[in-house]
């Protein structure tokens, strides 16, 4: 683990005040002073339990990979501005920051280039496993399924090297598994990985080429999905990240950990905010492009309109990964000499809600889905992809989470309770004395 890592120091307790008596429960800080009430023996000290739907109030463990002040707009991983790595890092130095905690050396990162290179071809019985799925089988499931069936091709007995074959693995097959997903779907050959190439102009390269011409990869295009890849990387304990570490603590493999992960970020209240993003700035287009009529309707309590891309669970400011992608938003743009209406309307919808009292009063400011569908878009993405997308770049903190997990002698299998709210107990009645429910 990284020599810069604070060790959580603990504070003062607090004491809760339970059927007449005072149970102490002991206090942790974290080393950007976030406070946390340990309650591990809450049970046993009073026989109760908390509950807390949908975690919000739940710290699940301790991490040392990605710091999130959601109040200030803050993201950083491993201590690092993501706004000082979305402009000097690209995303395989980005990973390997994620997952062994400090950036690598000139020699680390060359060396890890390599290996990622000479890890992305798929075998090739791959190929019946692809076209065994319907063509019309949305591009997600078909990913979770591949990664899952990968660890039929690698079943070695789980060591160091192991696992290390397998981050290595997966990081480098995931863009091939993803372009193989797309092709398939559209009834394309598949385009093979060429060893030439970087890692986002490799993906786009197998995306997009055919075999009956050549394809020239933009580089100002590569480094916008390379940036989006960045950008996605982690963030912190959110559903899909909760997953993974939730299915490796039963001892399950990376490979089966992944795919679980990748099931979660199918759902649309996860990974597909951005599809949804660009659903609602066409429909506004296709009914005139009137942005403050839309967003007068989004206020409106009796209408059911929604401005997507708005608002976060955690960041209660500015997502600076919106920042960052509106800059990279108009460059693509330029260079692909696009004039996106969808842009412009997006880029109204955002002036109109910074300075509308109903949306500043509850802190809905732009997050990263806002701007990333458009670029997805403007780069021949199609909609389906985009979670597929996100995937990609969400992968390498996956794997860092899982490792952490693993190697964190406080992990216990995850065996959350609950508060029966069902019958309680009654005899048993015979099939024949049964009468109707009405």
């Amino acid at each position: 683990m990284p020599s810069t890592t604070a060790t959580p120091s603990p504070t003062t307790g607090a004491t809760l005040e339970f059927d007449g008596k005072s149970v102490a429960l002991p206090m942790t800080t974290g080393s950007e002073g976030e406070i946390g009430i340990d309650i591990q023996a809450l049970r046993a000290k009073t026989g109760a339990i908390t509950l807390d739907p949908g975690y919000g109030n739940t710290g699940s463990c301790r991490s040392a990979i990605t710091f999130i002040d959601g109040e200030q707009g803050i993201l950083r991983y491993r201590g690092y501005p993501i706004e000082d790595l979305s402009e000097m890092s690209n995303f395989l130095e980005v990973a390997w920051l994620l997952i062994h905690g400090e950036l690598p050396t000139a020699q680390e990162l060359s060396r890890f280039g390599q290996e990622i290179t000479h890890h992305t071809l798929l075998h090739e019985d791959f190929v019946r496993f692809f076209q065994a799925f319907p063509k019309d089988a949305h591009p997600m499931p078909v990913s979770a399924a591949t990664v899952a069936a990968l660890a039929t091709f690698y079943q070695q007995p789980e060591t160091d090297r192991s696992i290390q074959d397998a981050v290595v693995r997966l990081i480098a097959k995931m863009p091939t598994i993803a372009a193989y997903a797309y092709k398939h779907s559209i009834g394309q050959p598949f385009i093979y990985p060429d060893n030439s190439l970087d890692y986002s102009s490799n993906f786009l390269r197998m995306m997009f080429a055919t075999p009956c011409e050549k394809y020239a990869v933009d580089p100002v295009l590569a480094r916008a999905v390379d940036l989006l890849l960045i950008l996605h990387a982690d963030h912190e304990q959110n559903c899909s990240t909760s997953t993974v570490r939730m299915v490796g603590s039963s001892r399950a493999n990376l490979f089966a950990s992944i795919s679980a992960g990748i099931s979660a970020l199918w759902g649309p209240l996860h990974g597909g905010a951005n599809q949804q993003v660009i659903e609602m700035l066409e429909r506004i287009e296709a009914e005139g492009g009137d942005a403050q009529k839309f967003v007068d309707r989004a206020k409106d309590k009796k209408d059911n309109s929604r401005l997507m891309g708005f608002g976060h669970r955690v960041y209660k400011n500015y997502d600076p990964r919106a920042a960052i992608l509106k800059k990279s938003c108009a460059s693509v743009l330029n260079k692909l000499g696009i004039r996106s209406h969808l842009l412009e309307i997006a880029m109204k919808l955002e002036e109109i809600a910074l300075k509308d009292d109903y949306f500043v009063s509850h802190k809905l400011y732009p997050n990263v889905d806002f701007y990333s569908g458009i670029i997805y878009q403007a780069l021949g993405v199609p909609v389906n992809m985009f979670t597929v997308m996100f995937t990609l770049g969400r992968l390498p903190g996956w794997i860092a989470q899982w490792l952490e997990m693993r190697r964190d002698p406080d992990t216990r299998i995850c065996r959350p309770r609950q508060i029966y709210t069902g019958a309680v107990k009654r005899p048993y009645v015979p099939i024949t004395s049964r009468t109707g429910r009405a």
